[in-house]
């Protein structure tokens, strides 16, 4: 009789574990996916070790907009995945000098109002890109520290993982990462 009550609690079991992974993997590998900070890159608005879920369904049904923190594979290496802020879109052209970024779309110039960055924050270097229909333009929020777009040019839209929506460690700093309004 205890026999039966055992196969019977790991049937049980069993059903439980097949259910769970029916539920979990589908989210896990199709909507939403954890990602760790690893670097200084994008400090002092995310640090090393900071883990947090990337939102993979949003970007299939819009684009990624100016301000957002994405997740993307590296253009260089596919195989590894990078955290950094949109600052160019599509069809834009990117201006880097005298420690500015000026924004050009449809012949119109504008310097970005980075209000997510410490006022005396300067972008180092000297860069214009002129990005095309499925290109982007990303800077790390640390700029004299980042490895970004200044260095290997622009992302693919096909690179992009998804948008960090929520930090959940360390516990302390648990919140949503909005995207600035410009």
């Amino acid at each position: 009789m205890t026999e039966n009550k055992y196969l019977s609690f790991a049937w049980e079991l069993f059903k439980i574990a097949v259910i769970a992974l029916v539920i979990v993997l589908p989210i896990r590998y199709f909507l939403f996916q954890p990602f760790i900070v690893k670097g200084e890159s994008m400090s002092p608005n995310f640090k090393s070790g900071d883990y947090l879920i990337v939102d993979e369904i949003s970007y299939r049904f819009s684009d990624p907009d100016r301000g957002d923190v994405i997740v993307f594979k590296y253009p260089k290496d596919t195989t590894q995945k990078f955290i950094k802020r949109v600052i160019g879109l599509p069809n834009e052209t990117v201006d880097i000098k005298d420690g500015q970024v000026l924004i050009t779309k449809d012949g119109n110039a504008s310097i970005l109002n980075e209000n997510y960055l410490p006022k005396d924050l300067k972008t180092y270097g000297t860069v214009n890109v002129a990005l095309g229909p499925d290109e982007f333009f990303v800077l790390g929020d640390n700029r004299e520290y980042s490895f970004d777009s200044r260095s290997w040019g622009v992302v693919p839209r096909n690179d992009i993982i998804g948008k960090a929506f929520l930090r959940i460690f360390p516990v302390a700093a648990l919140s949503g990462i909005p995207s600035p309004a410009y």
